[in-house]
């Protein structure tokens, strides 16, 4: 790869851009805001060459040694420099078996518990498996109308107070949206599986008492467009509004087409993810029927194991992982938080089998390939890998296999599974495992792997086992990846998010299953980690704001 991003900067051969300007928030700024900044500007100190090709400097301003490889074939990475194509995000929300509160996610994560518990929404009793990360004590109070949140689907609820609070950490309540052009503001969120509780309650329904005893909401909460179309309804958001529906891809999928209608100017914003909310008889017990489930129910804490050898299957989870997407224009008119910016994308098939893998994990390697080549992102760089990691049995060691096929030295890479500790969320896991990978660069902390008691000799990369451990990602993959069912993966989708004001992230989402597509990011992280810091609205006091740049490559199998 000719172009790579090393800790935030852009470069070119040994040549150090950071972004700079003097301009404020308003309008008049972003033409002069291009996200580089002349090498000439930093106060940088000799450069020392290393060994290892790479070159680093001791700037007084930057707290991490600045990156970059030393190559006569690098050159200066392809970047969107128009404000009103370049996608930044400015809100998060979730619903999550820790919660709906991000902190307290990313504070359980870290601490190694386990979301994972018996079953006690329905009886389980005659089912073969008998736990998942059922959410419990869910609250929808000041987001959803007492009688609707009696008629709704938990996909549905979990969709519309992930939304809505992603709309609330973007600053976009609704007496703000009020003043908006809300026909400029979307909403793509999908799902894999839809409002299965509403659609077997209308089959039960059929069955024991006839087609008069459907409820007329039976087709309408339970086609899988009804999350998106909900809360645009509840918000009156009028732009662009459908559902991608490509199993454990589902979110990524969205957020790679929200970002398409940005770009193609058919909105300013777009609110885009995943929702789930499979654990009941029928999504249990189809997949206890495609043999996908750990059925450790003795133990359900420990039945989520990543690449140890004791692994049986996947574990259920649930919930909602919701961004909000906007392009840089419109952020920075309305002075939003920018939390991450999104850098581009890259679209693959598998092309070989409904369940199986490839032997040759092409459809998986060229997927990262294609995305970190997007990005101008050298493989060199990438020191994080937020693993899809569901604990099946082929999985597991298919996903490391493509890594270590793309990434020829995995010695600096620190690689963990969200899903040991909140279980598969399928249709929602891209957004809950975004969040968790934002969450990650701007703590500096690494949440562990749990249950790691015997790794597979052939996963040779660090996976974070058991406890949290201090990392500061210079780039950062995270891995989707689609429906699991019986150990495969056959669509990718990698998606790369950055950090702008505050925060430090660039993610790359990937999913795994029929069809690949990769989404990438840029970001800026500020010396202290103060999250709770608040930036300024002049882009000259943001840019001074932060002692460095940080590029962080998350992918995410599915």
């Amino acid at each position: 790869m000719a172009s790579i991003v090393a800790a935030g900067t852009i470069c070119s051969s040994s040549k150090v851009l950071l972004g700079s300007s003097n301009g404020s928030a308003a309008s008049a700024s972003l033409a002069q805001y291009n996200g580089l900044r002349p090498v000439e500007n930093m106060q940088m100190a000799q450069a020392v060459k290393k060994p290892n090709g790479f070159i680093s400097t001791s700037a007084p301003k930057c707290r991490k040694i600045i990156q970059a490889i030393a190559s006569p074939t690098v050159s200066a990475p392809k970047r969107e420099k128009d404000p009103k194509k370049r996608i930044v995000i400015t809100g998060m929300g979730l619903v999550s078996v820790f919660g709906s509160d991000i902190d307290t996610f990313y504070s359980k994560l870290l601490e190694g518990e386990s979301g994972i518990s018996l079953i006690d929404r329905f009886d389980a009793s005659n089912f073969s498996v008998r736990f998942g990360g059922q959410i419990r004590d869910f609250s929808s109070k000041g987001y959803i109308d007492g009688k609707n949140d009696r008629r709704l689907d938990d996909c549905w609820r979990y969709c519309l107070v992930g939304g809505k609070k992603a709309l609330e950490n973007a600053n976009l309540g609704p007496q703000v949206l009020e003043t908006m052009d809300r026909t400029r503001i979307g909403v793509v969120v999908g799902t894999g599986m839809g409002g299965l509780t509403a659609f077997s309650n209308g089959v039960e329904a059929l069955i024991q008492k006839g087609h008069k005893k459907i409820t007329p909401f039976f087709i309408p909460y339970s086609i899988t467009n009804m999350g998106s179309a909900l809360l645009a309804i509840d918000t009156g958001l009028m732009g662009p509004n459908y559902s991608i529906s490509t199993a454990c891809a589902t979110a990524n999928y969205c957020f790679y087409a929200a970002a398409n209608h940005i770009r193609r100017g058919e909105a300013d914003i777009i609110v885009a993810g995943g929702t789930e909310a499979a654990i009941m008889p029928t999504g249990v017990g189809g997949f206890i029927a495609c043999r996908a489930l750990s059925q450790r129910n003795n133990d359900p804490k420990m039945a989520s194991r990543p690449w140890d050898k004791d692994r049986d299957g996947f574990v259920m989870g649930e919930g909602s992982g919701v961004l909000v997407m906007e392009s840089l224009d419109h952020a920075m008119k309305r002075g939003a938080n920018i939390i991450a910016e999104y850098l581009g994308g890259a679209v693959t098939c598998d092309a070989h089998h409904m369940t199986d893998p490839r032997s040759d994990g092409l459809g998986v390697s060229s997927c990262i390939s294609k995305s970190l080549e997007d990005a101008g992102v050298s493989p060199e760089e990438v020191n994080y890998v937020n693993a899809h990691a569901t604990s099946t049995l082929a999985g597991d060691l298919a996903e490391v296999n493509a890594i270590k096929k793309v990434f020829k030295n995995t010695s600096e890479i620190k690689m963990n599974g969200t899903k040991s500790m909140i279980g598969h969320g399928l249709g929602a896991a891209g957004g809950l495992e975004a969040i968790a990978s934002i969450k990650a660069i701007t703590t500096g902390w690494l949440h562990p792997t749990i249950n790691q008691d015997n790794l597979e000799s052939d996963v040779t990369i660090d996976t974070v086992p058991n406890v949290k451990k201090k990392h500061e990602v210079n780039v950062g993959m995270c891995i989707c990846s689609r429906l699991h069912i019986c150990d495969y993966f056959t669509m990718e989708s990698q998606l790369l998010f950055s950090h702008h004001c505050f925060f430090s992230f660039l993610q790359l989402f990937r999913t795994r299953s029929a069809s690949e597509d990769t989404i990438l990011w840029w970001c800026l992280l500020p010396s202290h980690h103060k999250q709770n810091s608040k930036p300024n609205n002049k882009l000259s006091s943001i840019i001074d704001h932060f002692s460095y740049m940080k590029t962080i490559d998350f992918e995410v199998f599915k």
